[in-house]
């Protein structure tokens, strides 16, 4: 991984590259859309795109028949629907794609399109692997793709305000910054199920793509593989748009170390993550960043917002639509002087608004050839942070990260967990 001057060069040169290569679309016609993965998230995708009236979803693609089906209907019968992604991305007047399907399909697709000439949004995250999510960067850059990653409070106005005032010193010197996830799955998650006879509408195999044969499962499929390893994580789900949003806001780009803590406490299910994890990042700059993934109780960790930064003179609160800055009251031994005042700002808005300006932003820039908002490198900083978190949960200790390198230091049992074997005839490009 480059260091930040590095990065700063790396990403005007890959800005330099996608404005010299012609867009697939030109900017007057209308972009033709192929989505792969339309069961949950993949609807919410699907209803960011519709209101851009320079946008066509042509084709949709999903392993179960059922979900596929209703998604057909949903767009009134329109697109073409696919039960393998390959005959969606193999068109030639598809202009871009959409990859929503389960957190280990994410590399595959992703670079397969890249490869194939077409730009593509991702969901979050953007990989369950290090070594894939840069395999993802690298073929966004060798064909001269957009990739927006859907860490969508990138696309924030209130973000976008917010994130360089606090890098100017807004709130002084930010030295930890929280996050935390709560939900009460308490006593019984997803619950404990022998295995089954997959739905006759479901293509299991498929599903199971480049991860072990195993049995299905009805709590892993559709929703449910979050809780399982081997497909995707809570640190994973929700721990990178936190992360995103800190590293953001800090204009920090990599930890140097990570600290990860956590078990099965109190719930009785099948899952094989944690009920309870929290994580200690540590940066170049000395910052902290810390992160919660409470599942035993939802009481909300910081009631004020989902973020928190403390700075030396005041702290922020910030959340999807506003943000709310309490002043430090004074010093211990000293006052410090004049406080700042109170701030608050809010905007109009959600998370399914969000999303569709997220849309918005990816089909601007295959049109005008610029790196989007949350560009595949942005995507797999943040995704990789999540990552190695799952590592150090893993290995049971502390562990010191070489970012450029993207690499533990000294630690070959940690580094055997940066990647994993593919199951034939599964490749990653």
């Amino acid at each position: 991984m480059p260091n930040r001057r590095q990065f700063t060069t790396g990403t005007i040169t890959a800005a330099a590259a996608l404005a010299a290569n012609h867009s697939t679309a030109a900017a007057s016609e209308r972009i033709r859309v192929g989505v792969i993965g339309v069961a949950n998230r993949g609807g919410q995708l699907i209803d960011a795109f519709l209101p851009h009236s320079d946008c066509e979803i042509v084709a949709v693609c999903d392993v179960d028949s059922n979900t596929l089906g209703k998604a057909v209907n949903k767009l009134d019968g329109k697109p073409k629907p696919y039960r393998d992604f390959r005959q969606v991305i193999d068109r030639d007047d598809i202009d871009a794609i959409v990859v929503a399907t389960p957190d280990h399909w994410h590399a595959i697709q992703t670079i397969t399109a890249c490869d194939a000439g077409k730009d593509v949004y991702c969901e979050k995250p953007l990989s369950i692997a290090v070594n894939e999510g840069r395999a993802m960067v690298n073929a966004a850059r060798r064909n001269n793709r957009i990739v927006q990653v859907g860490t969508h409070r990138r696309s924030s106005k209130l973000y976008r305000e917010l994130a360089p005032q606090v890098q100017d010193g807004m709130i002084g010197k930010v030295c930890v910054s929280r996050a935390f996830r709560t939900s009460n799955m308490y006593p019984d998650g997803i619950g404990k199920l022998a295995a089954s006879d997959p739905p006759s509408t479901l293509d299991w195999n498929m599903w199971l793509g480049p991860r072990p044969e195993r049995p299905y499962q009805d709590n892993i499929a559709p929703y449910k593989f979050r809780w399982w390893k081997n497909y995707s994580s809570q640190m994973g789900n929700w721990g990178v748009h936190y992360l995103d949003a800190i590293r953001w806001c800090t204009g920090d780009e990599a930890p140097k170390s990570v600290c990860a803590m956590g078990g099965n406490f109190a719930i009785d299910d099948d899952r094989t993550i944690p009920d309870t994890m929290q994580v200690t990042f540590e940066f170049e700059s000395g910052r902290l960043a810390i992160f919660g993934q409470y599942e035993t109780s939802g009481n909300r960790a910081i009631q004020q917002g989902e973020i928190e930064l403390r700075g030396t003179d005041g702290t922020c609160y910030v959340s999807e639509r506003d943000y709310e800055i309490v002043p430090e009251s004074g010093g211990q031994f000293a006052d410090r002087g004049p406080r700042m005042k109170p701030q608050k700002k809010s905007v109009p808005g959600g998370n399914a608004l969000l999303t569709q300006d997220h849309a918005r932003n990816f089909l601007d820039c295959i049109k005008s050839r610029e790196l989007p908002n949350a560009d595949v490198e942005i995507g797999h900083r943040s995704t990789t942070m999540s990552l190695i978190a799952n590592i150090s949960l893993a290995v049971g200790r502390r562990l010191e990260w070489d970012a450029q390198a993207e690499r533990f230091i000294n630690d070959d049992e940690a580094n055997e967990l940066l990647q994993y074997d593919y199951r034939a005839p599964w490749k990653l490009g």
